[in-house]
């Protein structure tokens, strides 16, 4: 057998604490996906620093966290101000010269007027939330990264980015580009010890699509759309979110996994010619 003179992979260690002292910061970690995140992260041992537009939520996660013997600290800041974002994570870096793990999570998902009626106001917006709030995040922390010899970055985008979508093109757009802005920062950072990957989730059971759920009229519409049979919850992203975060996903990189119980697989797309568009309710339901 052929030797090389590679570092061999890093010894795994309690698998019960998978991040053990690394400095974790988790953009809209106070609830949902990113509030699950935060919570596990901790759980297996990450400081975890949150920064969320709501302080209300915030605290709630680090209240959360340092109940249960975690280490956590809440800043609030909207990600969509490079002023506010650079304050905040001067803060963090004071405490904290190397950030070893980021995870991307702030975005939303709002049903737009269709295209021909949208307007530039509508399009930035979508553009800031779910796009630039990324990549302000990233260059406020890479530096760190870099100097401390390497980390993860996690971002979290949609599924709606890997494959077509009709019902907003400008929200799709904005999630495509996040998922290529995963795999190109991930070429360009490998070689500082920086892997970077994208999670496509699709609709997961948090305060934000309550109302998607609720306007379907029937949770029978998701056990039918998705091979699992059922919605995603926000610990179902958290858990590759940490995966991807730790160790075990050490030869990982580049790739965008959707976590979306088989919805991507299954297309998930049907026409509707009474409502003249794409819909995902199949037809009887």
């Amino acid at each position: 057998m052929t030797e090389f003179n590679y570092p061999q992979p890093t010894p795994i260690g309690d698998w019960n604490r998978l991040l053990e002292g690394r400095v974790a910061v988790v953009t809209g970690g106070g609830t949902g996906i990113g509030g699950s995140i935060s919570r596990l992260f901790a759980q297996h041992g990450a400081i975890v620093e949150i920064i969320d537009i709501d302080p209300s939520v915030a605290n709630e996660a680090v209240s959360d966290i340092n109940a249960a013997g975690g280490i956590a600290r809440a800043h609030v800041a909207d990600c969509r101000d490079w002023e506010q974002l650079q304050g905040v994570a001067a803060t963090i870096l004071s405490d904290h010269p190397h950030v070893q793990v980021l995870v991307n999570n702030v975005g939303d998902y709002r049903p737009l007027e269709r295209f021909r009626k949208s307007s530039p106001d509508s399009w930035k917006a979508m553009y800031d939330i779910n796009f630039f709030a990324m990549v302000a995040s990233t260059k406020c922390f890479i530096e760190s990264m870099i100097s401390g010899g390497g980390g993860s970055i996690v971002n979290i985008h949609s599924v709606e980015g890997m494959r077509g979508y009709p019902g907003d093109p400008i929200y799709g757009a904005m999630k495509a580009a996040s998922a290529k802005f995963s795999t190109d920062l991930a070429l360009s950072m490998g070689r500082n010890g920086i892997r970077v990957n994208g999670i496509g989730p699709d609709l997961t059971q948090t305060p934000q699509v309550d109302y998607i759920s609720t306007s379907v009229g029937s949770e029978h519409l998701w056990e039918a759309w998705a091979p699992v049979g059922r919605l995603g919850w926000p610990e179902d992203q958290a858990r590759v979110a940490l995966f991807l975060a730790s160790d075990l996903s050490a030869y990982v990189t580049g790739h965008n996994i959707p976590v979306d119980g088989g919805t991507k697989a299954g297309a998930g797309w049907f026409y509707s010619p009474a409502e003249e568009r794409f819909t995902n309710r199949p037809k009887g339901l």
